[in-house]
């Protein structure tokens, strides 16, 4: 049989028949489409490159549906907007609020209505009850604050006159959670990258921080404990908040200069300081507390830094003590109201009483740290900055304890080269403070999601004291004069009245001058018997008297 007699075989089971028609191409217009997915729209001519038509159709039906949707959802938006305006949200009343009082609070209730009336408060005009007044809301406000965070009264009145109720609330729930962890990388014994790639390695997910830090790390995980891993304990970084860089990177010290560190443990800023000193230079590392040189000593040996000298003495006496400084950081003992989140004890225990403590403690130890300062003249142009820094967000701590030296000490607020924060407040409440205050900066948890802080830098102009510092001083000799007399007796106070009271008061101005002056180099002690400024073999009697009533008033630490 020839093969063009032979009939096509049929095809097997299971085997699908292929048909021979010719397959027909065409190049023209495709015919109209009856919609997106018709079977019009899905012939070969469709999506041949020649015509795109069924595209152009299929992309207009999809504009014109998000356009519908937008509109819908604009709508829903306005209704919702015009619903709110007509709702009023009632307070409760007197007897409501005692009997509140008389049980065990409703958590969620309570917090439900804290939200209702910040949003009052954020339009108080048109959302307010009839006859009702800011006050009362503000009262229930406050009241449910410390009911719901646990925080007190003093203080909820405290952040009420800083933020607005609506910030006022964003803070506190940003103090409820932890901030995130973060590292800096110790640039005397390594580099951000190869850390990075080490860390990485053991199964830690990070980040860099931002473009503001090119030392800090952001830990997300960790399969290892991060202050525990060799690289750690090899010195390669240091586990501290982001918010702790912030005033070393505004002090920004130069190799080859010195630096005070006045409140330097556990060394993480100190730390930081001889990085950027590149292990050049004098830092003296300084803590008022015995306890805590331990972990500070020994941080700085882990870290490998090799240029810092170790001091145990108290802040307020380092003018006596040495002085000629180019820079001085002033990380001052504070309240703590900026990091919440890492002591939530601070929300029930702190007092307006403990703001006022710290902040007399802090405009000594700034006073202190100003006058062991070289102030920048010829020959010293990179010298005279103090950066003052604090983790509380209290004006009494911040802005008022700047305000109170510019106006004794010859100093001025400087820009701190920070690229971000909230300017520093220039009034509060009935407060005005100086203008230049607007240069510091403040940092939030609600804003820039890192601690509470405020940093400050200032620069130094001239190293003798103002007329004015001149008068407290001389002021200050003569109440302590008066008071050490009225100890003694009338009888003794009338006989040392005269020109030998007025000379010790002169005495101790002198010694009180030239001890604020750096740039005069300390010298030794002098030999006994030596004669001393102040009059006589010993120094003046009365000005004596004056040191040891002073020594008295404040308690002394040991000194190593």
């Amino acid at each position: 049989m020839s093969s063009a007699s032979r009939k096509p075989s049929k095809p097997l089971r299971g085997q699908a028949a292929v048909s021979k028609a010719p397959i027909q191409v065409t190049t023209g217009k495709a015919p109209p489409s009856k919609g997106p997915l018709s079977k019009a729209s899905i012939k070969a001519p469709a999506y041949s490159d020649d015509n795109k038509s069924w595209l152009k159709q299929f992309e207009r039906k999809a504009r014109q549906t998000v356009s519908r949707l937008a509109k819908q959802s604009a709508a829903n938006e306005e209704e919702l907007q015009k619903q709110l305006a007509s709702e009023q949200i009632e307070l409760p009343t007197a007897d409501e609020l005692d009997e509140e009082a008389s049980r065990p609070p409703d958590i969620s209730h309570v917090r439900e209505r804290v939200k209702m009336v910040a949003e009052v408060l954020s339009d108080f005009a048109a959302k307010r009850a009839p006859g009702r007044s800011r006050t009362e809301y503000m009262d229930v406000f406050s009241a449910d604050l410390s009911v719901v965070y646990g925080y007190s009264s003093e203080l909820i009145d405290l952040l009420l006159g800083l933020f607005s109720p609506a910030e006022c609330l964003s803070f506190i729930e940003a103090s409820e959670t932890p901030r995130p962890v973060t590292v800096r990388t110790n640039t005397l014994r390594t580099r951000r990258r190869e850390l990075a790639q080490a860390l990485i390695a053991r199964n830690v997910n990070l980040d860099p921080i931002a473009k503001w830090s090119k030392d800090g790390l952001q830990i997300y995980d960790s399969a290892v404990p991060i202050g525990a891993t060799p690289e750690y304990l090899a010195g390669h970084y240091m586990v501290q908040s982001a918010s702790s860089f912030l005033p070393v990177l505004a002090l920004s010290p130069q190799p080859g200069q010195r630096v005070l560190d006045m409140a330097a443990s556990p060394g993480g800023k100190a730390s930081h300081l001889a990085a950027m000193m590149a292990n050049r230079g004098t830092l003296v590392a300084n803590d008022a507390s015995k306890e805590r040189l331990r972990s500070l000593q020994a941080n700085l040996q882990r870290l490998g830094v090799r240029n810092a000298i170790v001091m145990n003495a108290d802040g307020r006496d380092y003018p006596k003590l040495m002085g000629g400084f180019d820079r001085v950081l002033l990380d001052a003992p504070c309240s703590g109201l900026g990091v919440i989140s890492k002591d939530p004890s601070v929300k029930a225990e702190k007092r307006y009483s403990d703001v006022q403590r710290c902040q007399q403690l802090q405009r000594e130890l700034l006073l202190a740290a100003i006058d062991a300062t070289l102030a920048n003249q010829p020959g010293h142009e990179e010298s005279g900055f103090i950066v003052y820094s604090t983790c509380s967000i209290s004006v009494e701590e911040n802005e008022a304890v700047i305000d109170y030296v510019l106006n004794s000490r010859p100093v001025k607020v400087v820009d701190t080269g920070l690229p971000f924060g909230v300017e520093g407040l220039t009034r509060h409440r009935t407060k005005r403070f100086h203008s230049s205050l607007k240069l510091a900066r403040r940092f939030y948890p609600h804003t820039h999601n890192m601690d509470g802080f405020f940093v400050c830098k200032l620069r130094k102009y001239a190293n003798a004291l103002t007329p004015d510092a001149a008068a407290d001083v001389t002021a200050g000799a003569s109440s302590s004069a008066a008071a050490a007399d009225e100890e003694e007796g009338p009888s003794a106070s009338a006989g040392k009245q005269g020109a030998a009271t007025a000379k010790g008061v002169k005495a101790g101005v002198k010694r009180k001058a030239s001890a604020v002056d750096p740039s005069k180099a300390p010298g030794p002690a002098p030999k006994p018997g030596a004669e001393r400024p102040g009059g006589g073999k010993h120094g003046d009697g009365e000005a004596r008297k004056l040191k040891r009533l002073k020594a008295m008033q404040r308690p002394r630490r040991p000194r190593t």
